[in-house]
């Protein structure tokens, strides 16, 4: 007698067992072994150099002009001679602004300066379109 293939069929999946939970929980472990393992983290470690923050704001070369806001009464100086005011520095920024454009802008602050002062100074650059290269601040 020849039997149908729905019949050997149906009879074939009988025997054989349902593994449908076996990969349920083989991917649920396989999902938690993946979040929780330990991924060694790579990195370089990098000795910067210590230098004292005034050596930093007495850089003086003959590519960078150095403004410094200074905290208290002189507040500005330019290429360390010092303004008390921003009235009186005002102007000899102005007859600066060719030398300010060429030159490598450095704005050194000091940690305690009001942010009033930063603030014209920068609305000052955004004005005459200079644009800083480096901002240092010191540390409190």
């Amino acid at each position: 007698m020849i039997k149908s293939p729905e019949a050997s069929l149906s009879a074939w999946r009988a025997m054989t067992p349902d593994i449908t939970p076996l990969l349920d929980i083989i991917f649920i472990v396989l999902v938690f072994l993946l979040l929780t393992a330990n991924i060694p983290l790579q990195s370089l470690e990098v000795d910067l150099p210590k230098t004292d923050s005034e050596a930093l704001s007495a850089v003086l070369d003959e590519k960078s002009i150095t403004i410094n806001l200074l905290a208290g009464s002189p507040a500005w100086a330019l290429q360390g001679e010092k303004y008390e005011d921003w009235a009186t520095f005002r102007p000899v920024l102005e007859s600066q602004v060719e030398a300010l454009k060429k030159a490598d802008l450095i704005l050194a602050s000091d940690g305690a300066v009001t942010v009033d002062n930063m603030m014209k100074l920068l609305a000052f650059l955004q004005e005459h379109e200079i644009q800083a290269t480096e901002i240092l601040m010191e540390e409190e």
